[in-house]
């Protein structure tokens, strides 16, 4: 979670792939579970991933294919499009809606110890999600190895984010296919 000034901690909602059209627009990969995210924050931070931040406002969000198309006021141009491509859209931690039940933020899963529910040994910390275009998978790391771990609830049974613990029924020979 990168932290701003004041210890304010932020949140990517979205990520800008690349300008889109001549009007200024930018193709961005969403990374909320909710499109309409933007009708509820339409001022966000906008933050190149070391050490710019800067506030837009949304004039207008649509879909389009498999991306969010975003437009700012005041970027205007495809010139000015063009150096926000990459940048993150955020909006500060304090400000996120709760995620349904039942659903996780990413950032709420990464750094969560993933523990064997049987044995109650530590497998690794939960480190990235790969969506596969089924379930999500886990990405697990510890010291040693990294663990593919699909994020289904047969095998993610209990999902403790505040105390940072998943505990998995891993299928029989998963392990083996993950060496």
């Amino acid at each position: 979670m990168p932290e701003g000034t004041g210890g304010v901690s932020y949140v990517t909602v979205a990520r800008l792939v690349r300008a889109r059209g001549n009007q200024g627009e930018l193709a961005a990969a969403l990374e909320a579970d909710d499109p309409q995210i933007f009708e509820q924050f339409p001022e966000v931070y906008v933050w190149d991933g070391q050490a710019r931040r800067e506030i837009l406002r949304v004039s207008r969000a649509w879909p389009h294919k498999d991306r969010l198309i975003l437009k700012f006021a005041g970027i205007d141009t495809i010139d000015q499009a063009e150096r926000l491509a990459g940048w993150q859209v955020q909006i500060a931690m304090s400000e996120r809606p709760a995620a349904p039940e039942g659903r996780y933020y990413i950032a709420e899963l990464i750094g969560c110890r993933v523990v064997e529910a049987r044995s109650g040994r530590l497998l690794g910390e939960i480190t990235g999600l790969l969506e596969t275009g089924g379930a999500p998978v886990l990405e697990v790391r510890n010291s040693d190895r990294e663990l593919l771990i699909p994020f289904a609830s047969s095998i993610c049974p209990e999902i403790d984010t505040a105390h940072g613990i998943v505990r998995v029924e891993l299928p029989e020979g998963l392990e083996e296919l993950n060496n």
